[in-house]
């Protein structure tokens, strides 16, 4: 783990801890309203997880990785109105926040924590033996991801010679399209979900000229939300990043990236996340 008096750890653990009290206020707000979903405060529970989720690898907390890893999954399912946040579902997603209080308080400690019974509680309710929620609408109108067929790619950034490596590798995977810049890379997006099929992939540089790449990953995402998709079912966007800006990355989990490389980009780490977003087998 990063030492525990590093500056950019200390920020993620003191961020970590704002999003978990927030997350125990919403869902003790959603406990005490039943099964009647507030989009808002789940969205709200979703991200903090997911920011929590997305930091964690990065300074060796793999026990708190994992156990956000799994209270995101029924998170997602609630969101996506498959799955009725029961006062049994809530009550886990509670533990599950509590524990990972703890872990964030003790870092140093965290992966001797036992969560195996916590995990496949909450494993049982994402495997989808909760309460399905009546009328998923988003979940009926969104298109599969993902898309059958050879992959839509699309890689933005500006420098040459990494916007070739990745359009050179992953165009042996499908379609792939580039972008200089975040402006184009939104121009982009749009343009294939209006053309009814979107990206299965973006790699998004963080530091482009015109529009940066948090900046364009909200836009790209508001784009899906505006067609009715959620980002579980959207692109797949993947930050491209050197390490001095890891605290922008950190705050695009917040904006719903999916994952972030560190350049240069480890192809054979590119094609691994593609097989973790089950794009690639």
């Amino acid at each position: 783990m990063v030492q525990a008096d590093d500056e950019l750890l200390v920020e993620y653990l003191a961020e970590s801890r704002e999003q978990l009290a927030a997350a125990e206020t919403d869902l003790l707000a959603m406990e005490a309203a039943g099964t009647d979903i507030d989009q808002e405060q789940i969205n709200r529970v979703f991200r903090g997880i997911h920011t929590i989720k997305g930091g964690a690898p990065f300074f060796e907390l793999a026990k708190m990785a994992e156990l956000a890893h799994h209270a995101e999954n029924v998170l997602a399912l609630i969101r996506s109105h498959s799955l009725a946040p029961t006062s049994d579902c809530i009550a886990v997603l509670l533990r599950a926040v509590d524990r990972l209080t703890a872990m964030v308080c003790s870092p140093a400690t965290s992966d001797q924590e036992n969560i195996d019974q916590l995990a496949g509680e909450l494993k049982s309710f994402a495997s989808g033996r909760g309460t399905p929620a009546q009328g998923s609408a988003a979940e009926k109108t969104a298109p599969p991801h993902p898309s059958s067929g050879s992959l839509r790619v699309l890689v933005a950034e500006d420098n040459f010679t990494n916007r070739l490596l990745l359009q050179g590798f992953l165009s042996s995977y499908g379609e792939c399209h580039v972008a200089v810049n975040g402006r184009e890379a939104v121009e982009a997006a749009r343009q294939a979900l209006e053309g009814g099929r979107g990206y299965d992939l973006i790699c998004l540089d963080i530091l482009m000229p015109e529009m940066t790449g948090r900046e364009a990953l909200r836009e790209v995402r508001m784009l899906e939300q505006a067609k009715g998709i959620p980002s579980s079912k959207g692109a797949k966007i993947v930050m491209t990043t050197s390490v001095k800006e890891m605290r922008e990355v950190f705050r695009c989990y917040a904006d719903l990236c999916d994952s972030y490389l560190i350049k240069p980009v480890d192809l054979g780490q590119l094609l691994a996340l593609m097989k973790t977003f089950q794009l690639v087998h």
